[in-house]
């Protein structure tokens, strides 16, 4: 299998027959660029941490360690062999490390800056978002996030600008690369035992960390048709492939709860490659995006072949790694029906930041004139699968909204949910935690980072 891409400025060819090759070891292995680094390799550190950039000419930082060679074809990459400009000056966020002491045992330095050169190209200014993706144990986060500030002031340099690509065929390929939804429905109906490849933030572990065989895979990459977020004055029209970084932006305007919930989606690096339609199709009992998407009411489209389908998002999850979805059916899309913003999302972690929920709470609540009109509550962690809470919703709707509502309906939670005790969370902790973001309806839901008296 050749797969063509540009490296560091220069078009090359990737050859390998096992296309779950990731690029670290590729890059490490094949081409001698150590720069970039292994460390959790499963996308927590980000050690590894690179500069993708597709035909959009969007430079994203993204994971090396689980990055599939494949999903690669057609883009740029850029190490951190390949920032600094042909005359060897070094990029402003090189020469802002060197000049803050950013760096002291150096192992973690090339994905900070290739991460922060990432940003510094797109203009992107919250550079403690940007960056926590990336873990340092020794410098520090102050000194670096000096040299974020230091770098965003120098122009960025010519040798960041990508030309377009050469093509994104990949010649040899025993598996499928579609570029059309359509093409991906003719080939998965008759390959319904195939692994769909979206952004491997899922995948790829079962790579790295469980030494599975994927057998036949489709690479969904080249699926531009199922990346796009169309909005109406009906609905809100989500493709499958958006990845998590386009949908906080996007959903931003229409739904601020759900966008700063996403903000604590993994990382950057991983919400540039992670995707709805997998954070869906997985059935995970702790994503993230099914409790806001089912408190909206959203709608899962699916699609076999030339049948479609849809149904409520809440429907799809059966139970605990049981979904209905038919062999060879894929999630194509979702849709949002428009709405006043009433939602609020709450997420329980070890961390702020890069970290998976013990509880996720969505809440969306209709108030007119002082009383609950209406209801819809969903919970992740709390069950075998993502789920409603009926009995908590009925304790809500035609009662006043008072803390004393918030305080009696919380009770009723004990009769939704029978949460399970692991690493993450007690079953008693769990049911405590829900209950009490249900309370904290009644408050101006302060940011759990901000500190008051």
């Amino acid at each position: 299998m050749d797969i063509p891409f540009r490296l560091n400025g220069e078009d090359t060819r990737a050859t390998t027959d096992d296309p779950t090759t990731t690029l670290l070891d590729w890059l490490r292995e094949s081409r001698g660029l150590t720069g970039t680094k292994e460390g959790c390799n499963e996308g927590d550190c980000g050690a590894c941490s690179v500069i993708v950039t597709g035909p959009d000419g969007v430079p994203k930082a993204l994971n090396a360690c689980i990055l599939f060679l494949p999903q690669l074809a057609g883009k740029a990459v850029r190490t951190v062999e390949g920032l600094a400009g042909p005359d060897g000056t070094l990029h402003p966020v090189q020469q802002a490390m060197v000049d803050e002491h950013g760096s002291q045992c150096g192992f973690c330095t090339p994905g900070f800056v290739t991460t922060m050169a990432a940003a510094h190209a797109r203009g992107a200014t919250d550079h403690a978002d940007q960056i926590a993706g990336n873990l340092c144990r020794c410098t520090g986060y102050a000194p670096i996030l000096r040299a974020a500030e230091e770098a965003a002031r120098a122009p960025v340099p010519d040798q960041m600008s990508e030309a377009p690509v050469c093509a994104s065929h990949i010649l040899g390929s025993d598996h499928r690369h579609p570029q059309t939804a359509d093409d991906l429905a003719d080939w998965y109906i008759d390959n319904p035992d195939a692994t769909l490849v979206a952004g491997a933030t899922d995948v790829g572990l079962w790579v790295t960390k469980q030494f599975r065989p994927l057998g036949k895979l489709a690479f969904l990459a080249g699926c531009d048709d199922l990346k796009g977020i169309e909005i109406t004055e009906d609905e809100i029209s989500i493709g499958a492939m958006c990845d998590m970084e386009t949908l906080r932006h996007a959903i931003a305007p229409h739904f601020a709860s759900f966008a700063e919930l996403l903000r604590r989606y993994g990382s950057v690096q991983v919400r540039n490659a992670a995707t709805l339609g997998g954070n869906i199709a997985n059935g995970s009992p702790i994503g993230d995006s099914p409790p806001p998407l089912i408190a909206l009411g959203a709608t899962l489209h699916l699609r076999r072949g030339d049948d479609r389908r849809s149904m409520p998002l809440e429907d799809y999850f059966l139970d605990y790694g049981k979904q209905d979805r038919q062999p060879g059916e894929f999630v194509e899309r979702v849709t949002i029906p428009r709405q006043s913003d009433a939602l609020v999302c709450h997420k329980l972690s070890k961390r702020f930041d890069q970290d998976i929920s013990a509880v996720c709470g969505a809440f969306n609540l209709t108030v007119e004139d002082k009383t609950v009109t209406a209801a819809r509550v969903a919970f992740g962690g709390m069950a075998g699968t993502p789920k409603r809470a009926p009995a908590t919703e009925a304790a809500l709707v035609d009662q006043p909204f008072t803390l004393e509502t918030l305080e009696r309906a919380a009770k009723s939670l004990a009769k939704d949910f029978t949460p399970l005790s692991d690493m993450r969370a007690s079953a008693d902790y769990r049911l405590r935690a829900a209950e009490g973001m249900l309370r904290r309806l009644a408050s101006n839901a302060p940011s759990v980072l901000e500190v008051r008296p």
